[in-house]
């Protein structure tokens, strides 16, 4: 849609920013009711989870790996959303859910556990009957957990009232209270002492969080094991199928979207917020203002210095972050490789962290699930790593120092696919300057780095009146599901409690 196209006028929420957050708040606000704009620099909705397409390749930008977005009773909260707003998506399920390559061994990680105990043992027995008690531990939780639907929950002190209506499940809960705020390397230390285990869970948690065991919640990787648990899948067309049904539910119930439309200024009058301003000099009016940028970029950027109070501020802006990444991506010649799977991981040196940038690399390889990803006879991979912000800059060496950061990715593929230069056809590589410049993200950072213990993700609320946040830089943090979870406190925060109880009653 554009800029000629969008009505100016009578907004009653400004969401700045097509992230999954971004969407899924401006959806089930449109789907309240509400009058909303979406406004999204980028000329492609989606956010670090949009998809592009080069010579007949299509990539997702960011993550491939989703569970729980088909069946009933899903706990992902992008399927919650997605059924109030009569949305659905077509998925290819696939066990298993990838392989975990160590330099001493390798490890097909299924979601079906009792699949996934034999795989363990064949390492270490004694290791997988500890994991199955790390497993029964944090799933405990997730029972608890699972009955209480994210789409019912707010982010005021309302949400008291809201989980009366679920005691049965707060009393499941009871006995693994004390892991809410606790760590999954507290779990880890409680019930695994096999080294290989404790790397392989910190591995887990890395993929998950950016941060190992020791730094990540417990609900959040309880989150992970049971809906896993429930099997995996992939929504055909890829990230774009996602991001496309939550625009196409935005539309449907009112709402608009406007790409190519950089918000320069989030305006603030005597400490309200009452609308943004445009790039191109044009202010959109509304009471409302929701921020889908990072808390760096939204209290730095988005924000002048006065609007916020000091202390405040600065307390914000020292939130640290988890590295940027080197992405590659790749369209490769697919003949021969019949029994490819799609998910990888693959350390290079046990020696080394885990966290160390260029140790750890993530592929996926979605095309061996759908084949309209690519060409006939071909694949699209993509491979990342982590890799600091500091040092990259558009200078004359910077292709080089590209091709150079990008060898230990073709150095991990080659565990996958030994000869995978000779089949490559299309070539792109993705720095932390292409993340910060296309996102719009803070030194293309991931998210924050706040270890679980040490501090909470911010609230969705801000000391400005009307203005809210949402994304990966607020409760409940990082990840799709995550971001899709700060979306609905934000809106649920935003009608009355009773408007949140008929939507569920109609789902029912």
């Amino acid at each position: 849609m554009t800029m000629d196209k969008v009505q100016m006028t009578n907004n009653d929420v400004i969401v700045i920013g097509s992230g999954i957050g971004g969407l899924c708040a401006a959806a089930l606000l449109a789907r309240y009711g509400k009058r909303v704009i979406v406004c999204e620099s980028h000329t492609i909705a989606g956010g670090a989870a949009h998809s592009f397409k080069r010579r007949g390749f299509e990539f997702d930008s960011g993550p491939s790996f989703y569970c729980g977005l088909s069946g009933t009773h899903s706990l992902n909260p992008v399927k919650q959303i997605l059924d109030v707003l009569g949305e659905s998506l077509q998925v290819i399920p696939y066990d298993p859910l990838g392989h975990y390559h160590f330099p001493e061994a390798s490890i097909a990680i299924y979601s079906n556990f009792q699949r996934l105990h034999q795989e363990l043992q064949t390492i270490t027995p004694q290791g997988a009957a500890e994991f199955q008690n790390f497993a029964a531990r944090l799933l405990g939780l997730y029972e608890g957990m699972k009955d209480i639907p994210t789409l019912a929950l707010r982010a005021d002190w309302q949400v008291i009232f809201v989980l009366l209506n679920y005691a049965r499940s707060l009393a499941k809960m009871l006995p693994y209270l004390p892991l809410v705020q606790s760590s999954a390397g507290a779990v880890m230390d409680a019930t695994v002492k096999d080294p290989w285990v404790r790397r392989l869970i910190d591995v887990e948690c890395f993929l998950l969080s950016g941060l190992k065991a020791e730094g990540t919640i417990a609900p959040e990787v309880a989150f992970m094991l049971g809906e896993r648990g429930r099997g995996v899948e992939y929504p055909v067309g890829g990230s774009a199928a996602i991001v496309n049904a939550l625009v196409r539910g935005l539309e449907r119930w009112g709402g608009k979207l406007s790409v190519g439309c950089h918000v320069e200024q989030i305006l603030v009058e005597s400490g309200k917020a009452v609308g943004v301003r445009l790039k191109n000099g044009e202010i959109l009016s509304a009471p409302i203002v929701i921020s889908n940028a990072t808390i760096w970029d939204t209290y730095n950027q988005l924000l002048r210095p006065e609007d916020l109070p000091t202390a405040y501020r600065q307390t914000a802006l020292h939130t640290p972050t988890v590295d940027s990444f080197i992405h590659l991506h790749l369209g490769i010649r697919g003949d021969g490789l019949e029994n490819l799977t799609g998910h990888h991981v693959v350390v290079h040196d046990s020696q080394q962290d885990i966290t160390t940038p260029g140790n750890t690399c993530m592929i996926s390889i979605p095309s061996v699930w759908d084949a309209t990803l690519a060409p006939k006879r071909h694949h699209v991979v993509h491979a990342y790593t982590l890799e600091p912000f500091a040092g990259w800059e558009r200078n004359n060496n910077y292709e080089q120092q590209k091709k150079e950061k990008a060898q230990t990715l073709y150095h991990a593929l080659e565990r996958i696919i030994p000869d995978i230069r000779e089949r490559v056809v299309l070539e792109l590589i993705g720095t932390p300057l292409t993340h910060s410049h296309y996102l719009r993200r803070y030194q293309g950072t991931y998210g924050p780095a706040i270890a679980a213990g040490k501090g909470m993700f911010p609230s969705t609320h801000t000391p400005i009146s009307g203005l809210y946040r949402v994304g990966d830089s607020t409760m409940p943090g990082i990840g799709v599901p995550a971001v899709a979870a700060s979306g609905i406190l934000c809106a649920n925060s935003l009608v009355e409690r009773s408007q949140t109880v008929e939507l569920l009653a109609e789902l029912k």
